[in-house]
């Protein structure tokens, strides 16, 4: 006994020593290796000690820290005891449960007693679960305090089913689920009762003014009730109404005290998935009892708060919220319990539509989920709308082809003309965010509760407005007239407050704010998917005269400000679905587009003109959507258009930019009007731009050398007109046959089907000269003798630093990138942004048409040599910063890659590949080098900050590493891809796993010609860095790059199984399988560690008879021992299953790292 004491009075002492802060970290570090030993030594000392350590004589700390080891014991250490020993550790658990049941104890301590019961109700199984459930209720009998304990382990003993617990295997799963569903008709029954009992014990006592034993009386209701939250997840819901429990909850719902409660259990079987045995009957007879408590007690609240807002607390909406949940859930998950009956879904529906539309946000946030649901489930999948042969169900509104069946019909019917219309209405109101309310509007809104940033729980608000407009969206397709009409007539309403206003753009954001649901109905509407052609005539004329009403209140708007004008573009583009159905409106669309552009001031110089700007860009870009939109309707008017376009250039009153703009909706325009006048529109377009771009003068004057582009720069009208040809160029490029298929792959067409193919020739050798002296600006050589405002103009512009560091830009993100083009306004800091602008856009525009130029067919490789463009590309590359690289191997290098024809691959890809790898190899070492030992990364990219910005500089340089980092992994899968290597087959076709038949190995050459990454590999000059590049990945911390890693090292794995090649085996057998064990090292690849695991079973299991490597790699872990592999040889012998192997590979290697491997610890514990 001395012995004992004394040991739990060291115990005591070194939890003491780990929660005193004042502990050097070497006595904290001993204490819990001490208290680590006692947990695993002798299991008679740990029960002992603890039980000492839990009496009241101890502080607080040192009894909870006990009772966790008691917890521990019983998990993991319950099978060392004696069946006597057990038996006696339940019954001194459940007296320390009664000891700490008084009102001194606080709740920590009693709530770790509940759980030490609770756990040893879970270890000694259902077999021996009566003689202590005996036990407990009769010690809940006892009083407030004891009841209070009692229900607490009830609550405790379910939670291995609701939460995962890593400790417990399935089968205990199972075996605590089985045996606590047999319990269920001990344990409900004993939590009715006590509910029920301590209920009416806490308004007793709170009636006679006994205060303390009220509330003792109230906690154990508010135990009963969490103890009841914990089974109503999983117990069947039969039960739960068949012992009283659902109906004890129904009546607590009148209760201000336990209200909350019991709704949040309501909320939670309402949510529970209908049955599919013999108790469906049983479940659905409860769900309706939970349906008819729900509605009459929020009739009472929607009724009482609208009749007096002020006699509703804060307390009676958490409840309405929840109330909403509740009901919300029903319809979402068990609509079918009470759809049957017509009269109570109507009722459900106008309950639900007055949470909608209640002015609190919180309310009408659950409803909103509601209608999206509902609507979602009953409309046709396939088509958005299901008009236009009228309204409602007795119109036909549903579409006919049988995709909804009759239990949904009769549902749909009853979202009537007016539910679409208060859906409409509330919708439309609620697109408003309050921050952007002018004031006096705001007070006209009272008391509607607008989103704020300020609210909290529900997310931001742009996936708010994103949920109003689909609702907006089924609603139109459900109701198209009465949506045509509700939002035309709110247009033309804010249309006359706006005309009427005395301070117009005060009052903008209304109006504004409207413009996305109108775009959302017309589109829904006239999409071209719905058929609209193929309604009826008069729901034709209908909405034809609602919108041509609304678009001619449009058209005969004379705004002057470039704000109003703005928001006038909108919804004249909101509009461009409905004219792709009315062609003879689109010349009176055109006009007015026109119109408004020519009404904007055209100055360059002015400052004040800035707005103006926006607005002209805004009104070209309506054009291409306007393109669009309205198809081939457009295609008559393409030379009216021509012809205003030509007429504002020669007055001088469109700039090239917005010309560009206009061009390239001539393209969208022309793509529907055909191959023949899409070629024609291109040469229109393309013609005079070709007469200067290939000039000789300007290149030489210009491209020469480095000092001819400083030239260039200070020619600020003609560095612009280089810019907006190049910017010209990638559109027609993007507009005219490019298109990505639904795999991601590009999808090329022949060069003779390509409208660009024959302008390549003109177009890309200039580009190329300017790419070769812009890419020298950045060798040191050179830099050093640029203009200093040059050189400023070469750093980061603040868009780009922001981004880096995850930040909003505070300054207008678009405006200076947009606009200049020689507008600044004169000052020194004016023309190194405007000539940093043209830089940027300059390289991101030119990489673009790059590689664009790939991906019409063998034209780009054919028509150049792959030499030139490797020097003009590559030649300063190692001066190139990060950014730069990656957006050149992104927009450049992976099309090149991707779409090179086979047979060109050993002229194009070896000269282009070599030098990138070589450089980003030696680069991204050296990067992570100094990241990983030194705490940040060394990149050469030029900032443009004042000091005193470490913190954020460390950032960007990781930021910047990791993304060049990604992006060249990137380019290694995409190497990797199938469609790549259609030459190599699948190695474990059919679920055939075992070792290759040494016949059947080739030479690597064979690969050559039919898989990427087979040319690589027969390549050393490019293989070496790209593998060294592998190598190195999974070291680095850098989980997403790893999985990109991760594809291309298993076709590099795949070949070197299937060829005899004994170098690239070599690799693959130690090199490669050293550094994947060591990428599980990584916590970082904790996602990755299934694919990492799996690359080592293949090197192991098909490369181990060939070569001795692997067996020395494994051995040299430092736990594993040769009986260890010999086992693991055997038992992956034996199976034919691939899960198996990969299982056997992980516990193996889990094994001989003695557990260190972080990346599948990590994954365990996720």
């Amino acid at each position: 006994m001395e012995d004992s004491s004394s040991t739990a009075t060291n115990v005591a002492r070194a939890i003491l020593a780990v929660l005193d802060y004042s502990s050097t970290s070497e006595t904290r570090k001993s204490a819990v290796q001490f208290l680590e030993s006692i947990k695993s030594g002798d299991v008679r000392v740990l029960a002992n000690t603890s039980f000492v350590l839990v009496k009241k004589e101890w502080s607080s700390e040192i009894r909870l820290h006990a009772f966790k080891m008691l917890q521990h014991l019983v998990r993991l250490r319950w099978d060392e005891l004696s069946p006597t020993e057990c038996k006696d550790l339940v019954n001194v658990s459940i007296e320390l449960m009664s000891e700490v049941a008084n009102a001194c104890e606080n709740w920590p301590l009693k709530s770790q007693s509940a759980a030490l019961v609770a756990e040893i109700v879970r270890r000694q199984g259902p077999n021996h679960w009566q003689e202590i459930f005996t036990t407990l209720a009769s010690l809940s009998a006892n009083g407030p305090l004891q009841a209070e304990l009692v229900l607490m382990m009830l609550r405790w003993l379910p939670e291995d089913i609701t939460l995962h617990n890593e400790d417990l295997e399935g089968d205990r799963r199972r075996l605590l689920l089985r045996g606590l569903t047999q319990s269920l008709p001990e344990i409900l029954p004993l939590l009715y009762n006590l509910l029920e009992r301590h209920f009416g014990a806490a308004m007793s006592e709170a009636g006679t003014q006994h205060v303390d034993l009220a509330k003792q009386h109230a906690d154990a209701v508010i135990a009963c009730l969490n103890a009841i939250i914990a089974y109503a997840e999983w117990a069947p819901v039969p039960d739960l109404a068949r012992y009283g429990i659902l109906s004890g909850c129904s009546f607590l719902l009148s209760s201000p005290d336990f209200r909350l409660h019991a709704c949040e259990i309501f909320k939670i079987v309402c949510s529970r998935k209908r049955p599919s045995d013999g108790s469906t009957a049983e479940f659905d007879s409860a769900i309706s009892n939970m349906f008819q408590i729900l509605t009459n007690v929020s009739r009472e609240f929607l009724f009482r708060s609208s009749s007096s807002s002020s006699a509703i607390d804060e307390n009676d909406y958490d409840f309405a919220e929840c109330m909403c949940e509740s009901m919300a859930s029903l319809g979402s998950t068990n609509l079918q319990c009470i759809s049957s009956d017509n009269g109570v879904m109507a009722v459900y529906l106008q309950q639900m539509l007055g949470f909608f539309q209640h002015f609190k946000l919180g309310l009408h946030f659950e409803a909103l989920l509601f209608w999206l649901s509902l609507m979602r489930d009953l409309l046709p999948k396939p088509k958005a709308a299901a008009y236009p042969s009228g309204e409602g169900s007795s119109a036909g509104s549903v579409d006919s082809s049988g995709q909804v069946d009759s239990e949904k019909k009769k549902t749909l019917s009853l979202i009537n003309d007016d539910i679409s219309s208060a859906l409409l209405d509330v919708s439309f109101q609620r697109m408003l965010k309050k921050e952007k309310v002018p004031p006096g509007i705001a007070l006209s809104l009272q008391p509607l509760e607008l989103w704020s940033d300020e609210f909290e729980g529900k997310g931001d608000f742009g996936p708010y407005r994103s949920k109003l407009l689909e609702l907006i969206k089924l609603t139109a397709s459900h109701k198209p007239l009465i949506s045509s009409t509700k939002i035309s007539e709110r247009v033309i309403t804010l249309i006359k407050n706006l005309l009427a206003s005395p301070a117009p753009l005060q009052d903008l954001a209304v109006m504004d704010s409207q413009q996305l649901a109108l775009d959302c109905i017309v589109a829904t509407i006239f999409d071209g998917s719905n058929e609209f052609a193929g309604g009826s005539s008069e729901v034709h004329y209908a909405l034809r005269r609602i919108f041509e009403g609304l678009l001619h209140q449009l058209l005969s708007l004379k705004w002057n400000e470039p704000e109003l004008i703005k928001v006038h573009v909108h919804y004249l583009d909101a509009m461009g679905p409905f004219l792709k159905y009315f062609p003879d409106l689109v010349g009176s669309f055109i006009n007015k587009l026109f119109e408004l552009l020519t009404s904007l001031p055209h100055v360059v110089k002015d400052p004040a003109t800035s707005k103006s700007r926006a607005t002209r860009l805004q009104i070209c870009t309506s054009f291409i959507r306007i393109a669009k939109a309205a198809g081939k309707s457009v295609v008559p008017h393409m030379k009216g258009i021509a012809d205003t376009m030509g007429y504002l250039a020669k007055e001088g009153t469109l700039f090239r930019g917005e010309h560009n703009i206009l061009g390239e909706a001539f393209l969208v325009m022309a793509s529907s009007a055909g191959a023949q006048q899409q070629q024609e529109v291109l040469s229109w377009l393309l013609e005079p731009l070709s007469q200067q771009w290939i000039q000789a003068e300007w290149q030489n004057d210009y491209l020469s050398d480095p000092m001819g582009l400083v030239r260039l720069c200070s020619n600020t009208p003609f560095m612009w007109s280089i810019f907006h040809t190049v910017t010209f160029f990638e559109k027609a490029l993007k507009r005219s046959g490019y298109r990505k298929s639904k795999l991601g792959t590009t999808s090329v067409t022949t060069p003779a089907s390509h409208p660009m193919a024959h302008h390549l020739s003109w177009m890309l050798p200039p580009l190329l000269k300017l790419f070769r002296v812009l890419h020298s600006f950045w060798s040191p050589s050179v830099c050093q003798t640029l203009p200093p405002e040059l050189r400023a103009a070469m750093t980061m512009t603040d868009v780009e630093r922001y981004s880096l560091l995850g930040e909003a830009n505070p300054k207008l993100s678009k405006g200076t990138s947009i606009y200049a083009d020689g507008s600044f306004d004169g000052s020194k800091e004016g023309q190194v942004e405007d000539i940093r602008n043209w830089l940027k856009g300059i390289r991101e525009s030119g990489y673009n048409v790059l590689g664009l130029s790939t991906t019409i067919g063998e034209t780009f490789f054919k028509i150049l040599d792959a030499n030139y463009v490797a020097m003009a590309l590559m030649e300063n590359l190692q001066s190139m910063e990060f950014r730069h690289i990656r957006l050149f191997i992104h927009t450049c290098i992976v099309y090149i890659v991707k779409t090179c024809p086979m047979d060109m691959w050993e002229s194009w890809l070896g000269v282009v590949l070599h030098p990138l790898f070589i450089h980003c190899q030696e680069a991204l070492s050296s990067s992570w080098l100094g990241l990983l030992q030194e705490g940040r990364a060394k990149v050469p990219d030029l900032f443009g900050v004042e000091s005193g910005s470490d913190m954020k500089l460390e950032v960007m340089e990781e930021k910047l590493l990791r993304d060049l980092t990604r992006e060249i992994v990137m380019l290694f899968s995409t190497m990797a891809s199938p469609g790549l290597n259609t030459g190599v087959p699948i190695l474990e076709h059919s679920g055939h796993v075992g070792r290759v038949d040494m016949s059947t190995l080739t030479d690597l050459h064979a690969f050559k010609s039919n898989s990427m990454v087979g040319f690589l590999l027969n390549d050393k000059r490019v293989a070496l860095p790209a593998l060294q590049i592998c190598l190195e990945v999974f070291s680095w911390t850098d989980g997403e790059a790893t999985t990109k890693v991760c594809c291309f090292c298993g076709v590099v794995v795949l070949l070197a199984i299937l060829t005899n090649n004994v170098e690239l085996r070599g690799f693959v057998s130690k090199d490669l399988f050293s550094a994947v064990i060591h990428g599980l090292g990584m916590e970082s690849n904790a996602i990755n560690s299934p694919d990492l695991v799996n690359l080592c079973r293949e090197i192991f299991i098909y490369l181990s008879d060939r070569d001795p490597a692997p067996r020395q790699v494994l051995l040299s872990l430092p736990c594993l021992t040769p009986n260890d592999l010999h086992a693991f040889e055997e038992a992956a012998a034996k199976t034919p299953s691939l899960k198996e192997q990969k299982q056997l590979m992980r516990s193996l290697l889990l094994l001989g790292a003695g557990n260190n491997l972080r990346a599948l610890a990590a994954k365990k514990n996720q």
